[in-house]
C-alpha cells in the first residue's frame, strides 16, 4: 500500500527530536503561553519574514482573528465584502461569514487553480475592503495584477497560507506578501504539528496586539478584558514540535519538489492534465510551489481513483463539493461557477510527501500510465 500521506513515517523521521521536545515541555511544567510558544513565534516570524507571529489554535482561527481585528480597529465593518477564490477550502469562506462580512466568490484560473486576477476588478464595489488570497495546493497565488488592484482600491491583502508554508513570490515567502496572513499547522500540512495549530503573521503592530488579545479571551492583562475575544491559543507541546520541524522545512519541501518533478516528467497517460508551471523541467528548483498537494485533472477522475485504490495507491479529492454547492451556504446553491465546478469534478490528488521514496513514485507513475 502506498499511502497518500504517511504521517507516522514523517514523524518517525524526526525522532528522537520530537520525543525530546515533548519531554522538555512536560519537565518544564508549563503548558500554555510559555517559552516554547514565545520561541516558536520568534523563529517562525523570522522564517516567514514578518515582524509579528501570533500562535493560535488552528488555521481557521488565524483568518477569523485577522478579520475580527480589522473590524475592531475600524478598517472593516459588518456587511463589507471580501474577494475570495470560489474553489478554496471552506475554511477561507467560513472565516469571512463568521465575522458577518460578505464573501464575493471569484473564479480561479483553470491553469493554476488559484484566483484569476483578470476577474477581480469587475467584482469590486464600494463595500469591498479586502482580498483573501489563497495559496492553494502549496502554490503561490500572488501576481503583479493582484498587487496593482489591491493598491489601486486600497484593499487589505490577507493571505491564506495554510497550504503553502515555504513557497515564495519574488524571493519573499508567502505569508509575508500581504498585510496579514493566516497559517495552519494541521498534521497533514507541510509544517504540521501533532494536533491543531495555527498562526498569524503581520508587520502591523496594532493588528498584532489586537489579535494577540482576541486569541486570549480578549485580554491583554490577566483578568482584564478589552475585547469580546476567543480562546484560541497554540499550546506549548505543539509549539515545541513545530520548532523542531521548522528546522527542516526547506529540506522537506525540496524532497516534495523532487517527487513533483518525477511526476511531471513521467506521467504520460492520455487525458490527464498535469500541474502547469512556467518551465516543466524546472519544478525541482521552482520555489513558488511547495507541492503541498500534487493535483492532476481528468474527466474520468472517479474511475482513476477506484483503479489506483484497487492497486494499492491511496488518493484524495481536494475538494469534491465546492463551497457554493454546500448545504451551509444554501443561498448560493443556484449560482453557476463553471470553472470552479469543473475543477471540483475533475481533480485528484496523488501521493506526495517528504518521506515518499522514488520507488513509490515509480509505482504510482507506472500504474497511472497503464490506466485506460
Amino acid at each position: 500500500m502506498i499511502k497518500f500521506l504517511d504521517l507516522k513515517a514523517i514523524n518517525d523521521s524526526f525522532e528522537p527530536e520530537l520525543s525530546n521536545a515533548i519531554k522538555r515541555v512536560i519537565d518544564a511544567g508549563w503548558y500554555l503561553l510559555g517559552n516554547e510558544v514565545k520561541s516558536f513565534e520568534e523563529e517562525y516570524a523570522k522564517y516567514i519574514g514578518k515582524k509579528h507571529c501570533i500562535g493560535v489554535a488552528n488555521g481557521l482561527d488565524s483568518l477569523r482573528l485577522i478579520l475580527k481585528a480589522y473590524i475592531i480597529t475600524g478598517v472593516m465593518s459588518e456587511g463589507d465584502e471580501i474577494i475570495v477564490p470560489a474553489n478554496t477550502y471552506i475554511a477561507s469562506i467560513l472565516a469571512i461569514t463568521d465575522n458577518r462580512l460578505i464573501p464575493v466568490l471569484v473564479e480561479p484560473d483553470i491553469k493554476t487553480y488559484n484566483l484569476d486576477s483578470s476577474k477581480i476588478e469587475e467584482k469590486i464595489t464600494n463595500r469591498t475592503k479586502g482580498i483573501l488570497l489563497v495559496h492553494l495546493y502549496g502554490r503561490n497565488a500572488m501576481t503583479p495584477k493582484i498587487n496593482e488592484i489591491s493598491t489601486k482600491y486600497k484593499l487589505k491583502l490577507i493571505e491564506d497560507n495554510a497550504q503553502a508554508i515555504g513557497s515564495q513570490y519574488n524571493n519573499i515567502h508567502t505569508g509575508a506578501i500581504g498585510d496579514a496572513a493566516g497559517h495552519s499547522f494541521y498534521p497533514g500540512k507541510n509544517l504540521g504539528c501533532l494536533g491543531d495549530g495555527g498562526a498569524v503573521t503581520t508587520d502591523d503592530d496594532e493588528l498584532a496586539n489586537v489579535i494577540r488579545a482576541l486569541a486570549n479571551y480578549g485580554s491583554i492583562k490577566k483578568y482584564i478584558f478589552d475585547y469580546q475575544g476567543l480562546n484560541s491559543r497554540l499550546d506549548e507541546i505543539q509549539a515545541a514540535i513545530l520548532r523542531e520541524k521548522l528546522k527542516r522545512i526547506d529540506v522537506d519541501n525540496a524532497n516534495r519538489r523532487k517527487i513533483a518533478q518525477y511526476y511531471i516528467n513521467n506521467i504520460k497517460c492520455s487525458g490527464i492534465i498535469l500541474p502547469i508551471i512556467d518551465n516543466l523541467t524546472q519544478a525541482i528548483n521552482d520555489k513558488s510551489s511547495v507541492w503541498h498537494l500534487f493535483v492532476i485533472r481528468l474527466v474520468q477522475r472517479d474511475k482513476l481513483q477506484e483503479y489506483l485504490a484497487t492497486n494499492g495507491v491511496q488518493t484524495l479529492i481536494h475538494y469534491p463539493i465546492p463551497p457554493h454547492k454546500q448545504c451551509c451556504y444554501k443561498e448560493w446553491n443556484d449560482i453557476s461557477l463553471p470553472i470552479t465546478e469543473q475543477i471540483h469534478n475533475e481533480v485528484l490528488s496523488i501521493p506526495i510527501s517528504p518521506v515518499m521514496t522514488i520507488q513509490e513514485s515509480i509505482q504510482v507513475v507506472e500504474l497511472i500510465n497503464k490506466f485506460a
